[in-house]
C-alpha cells in the first residue's frame, strides 16, 4: 500500500505543474451541431468574410473534394465541389487574400499523413463562392477552378493537419507531432504562386510534444493577424508576434471534454474561437464557441 501511495505522490508531482500552467476558458457556448448527415469527420473549418454567419468546413479522409457552408447552429447553406482538385486526406482550411485580386481564397490542406510516408502533399487554393444556394437545395455546386501547390518537406515526410495563411500571403504549417516534435514549417509567399515548393522549416520544437492529448490538429490566425491559435485534442494555444517571431501568449486553455473528437479552429472575431468536431461516440460533430 505505501509503494502504492508512492507512485501516486510521485504522479501528482510530476503533473502538478502542468497542471498549474494550464487555464479554462472564460465562457462556452455550444451552439450546434452539424445538420447534414454527409458532415461526419469535420477537420477544418473557416469563418466567411464573404457571407456574414457562414462558416466552411471538410470531411476527412474518404469524401470527395467537397466543401460544405454552414451556420453555428450547424444549418446546411451549401455544398460545392472543388473544381480541379483531388481529396486524399484534407485536414485544415483556412481563408486568406488570393494571391491576385481582392476577393478571398479559400486554402485547402491536403497534408495528412498518418503513416508519414507521401513524398508529397498538396494545398489546394480556391477563391471563395459568392453566391450561396437557396435554402433546401444539397446538390453539390461547382467553384471555381482551384489550383495545387505541390508541397515537400526539407526532411522526410510529416503529418501536418494545421495551416494557416499569414497577412503577407505566406502559409504556415504545423507537423501534428507523431514523431519528432511539432514543427513550424513555412511555404513562402514568392511560392505560393509557383506550382510546387519545398517547405521552410522554422522552428523544431514549436510545442513541447505530449501524448494523444496533445497532437496538433488545426490552427488559426486572427482577423487583424496579431494573434494565433493552434489546438490539440485538449488544449487550445495561444501566440503573439514580437520582434522575436512568434511567442506563447499565456498558458494553453484546457478543453478536454468538450466535444466528441475536436479537429478544427477558428476566429470567430478577434477573441472569441469557433471549435467543430468530427462525429464520434455516438454523438454527432459538435459546433462551439469559446473564449480563453
Amino acid at each position: 500500500m505505501r509503494v502504492v501511495r508512492f507512485g501516486v505522490a510521485v504522479l501528482l508531482c510530476a503533473t502538478w505543474p502542468l497542471l498549474a500552467q494550464q487555464r479554462r476558458p472564460e465562457s462556452v457556448r455550444r451552439t450546434g451541431t452539424f445538420q447534414l448527415a454527409k458532415i461526419t469527420e469535420s477537420s477544418g473549418v473557416a469563418v466567411s468574410r464573404t457571407h456574414r454567419g457562414v462558416l466552411w468546413t471538410h470531411n476527412d479522409s474518404g469524401d470527395g473534394p467537397f466543401l460544405y457552408a454552414f451556420d453555428l447552429e450547424g444549418k446546411h447553406r451549401g455544398t460545392f465541389r472543388v473544381s480541379g482538385a483531388r481529396a486524399i486526406d484534407w485536414e485544415d482550411l483556412a481563408l486568406g487574400r488570393c494571391a491576385e485580386g481582392n476577393r478571398h481564397c479559400l486554402y485547402i490542406s491536403d497534408t495528412g499523413d498518418n503513416l508519414e510516408r507521401r513524398p508529397s502533399v498538396t494545398i489546394w487554393i480556391v477563391p471563395e463562392p459568392e453566391m450561396l444556394p437557396p435554402a433546401g437545395d444539397t446538390s453539390a455546386k461547382a467553384t471555381e477552378p482551384a489550383r495545387g501547390i505541390t508541397i515537400r518537406y526539407p526532411d522526410r515526410p510529416h503529418d501536418v493537419e494545421a495551416m494557416w495563411v499569414e497577412p503577407d500571403g505566406s502559409l504556415m504549417l504545423v507537423t501534428k507531432g507523431l514523431t519528432g516534435g511539432i514543427r513550424r514549417y513555412t511555404v513562402p509567399r514568392s511560392s505560393v504562386t509557383k506550382d510546387s515548393a519545398v517547405a521552410v522549416l522554422l522552428e523544431s520544437d514549436f510545442i513541447v510534444q505530449g501524448n494523444r492529448a496533445r497532437w496538433v490538429t488545426g490552427a488559426a490566425i486572427s482577423p487583424s493577424g496579431r494573434r494565433i491559435v493552434v489546438r490539440t485534442y485538449d488544449e487550445l494555444h495561444f501566440f503573439r508576434r514580437s520582434s522575436r517571431g512568434l511567442e506563447p501568449d499565456g498558458p494553453p486553455c484546457l478543453i478536454d471534454g468538450l466535444e466528441p473528437q475536436g479537429e478544427a479552429v477558428d476566429f470567430w472575431d478577434e477573441d472569441t474561437l469557433v471549435l467543430t468536431s468530427e462525429a464520434a461516440w455516438n454523438q454527432p460533430g459538435s459546433i462551439h464557441l469559446v473564449r480563453c
